[in-house]
């Protein structure tokens, strides 16, 4: 996600809970290089992340398929300065209490069957869409 960030003009990036950090071997094999000039942070508690990121006026979406889940598409983010996306955890997604902090959840409309993507892939397209909205 370090190449994906750099390439959209993410600003930085939060690496929460058990998620690895730089430097690492995986990482920098598949970053090029990214990681050392993206900056990131690591931070232990999610729900603290997004209390801090929203009293500084930053809007936070979801990247979650669920019931009520908007297609990305058409996301209403013209008048919005700051967004950070929120992606889950590769088998299990973001957690519902999650999900009840985020300003708008949304989703990747997909037409196969599984209706699931690798989670960086996910949110390649996710960024692609909200630079695009933006």
């Amino acid at each position: 996600m370090f190449r994906t960030a750099d390439a959209f003009g993410v600003t930085k990036i939060f690496l929460v809970g058990y998620t690895s950090c730089p430097p690492k071997p995986q990482i920098d094999k598949v970053s090029l290089g990214a990681e050392t000039w993206v900056p990131w942070e690591q931070r232990k508690d999610l729900k603290r992340l997004i209390n801090s990121l929203k009293k500084k006026g930053v809007f936070v979406v979801g990247l979650e398929k669920t019931k009520t889940s908007e297609d990305i598409g058409i996301l209403d983010i013209k008048d919005i300065k700051d967004i950070a996306l929120i992606v889950g955890n590769e088998v299990d997604g973001i957690s519902e209490d999650i999900l009840r902090l985020c300003d708008n959840v949304v989703h990747i409309p997909m037409h196969g069957r599984k209706e699931s993507l690798n989670v960086s892939i996910a949110a390649g397209i996710a960024m692609y869409e909200i630079k695009k909205l933006l």
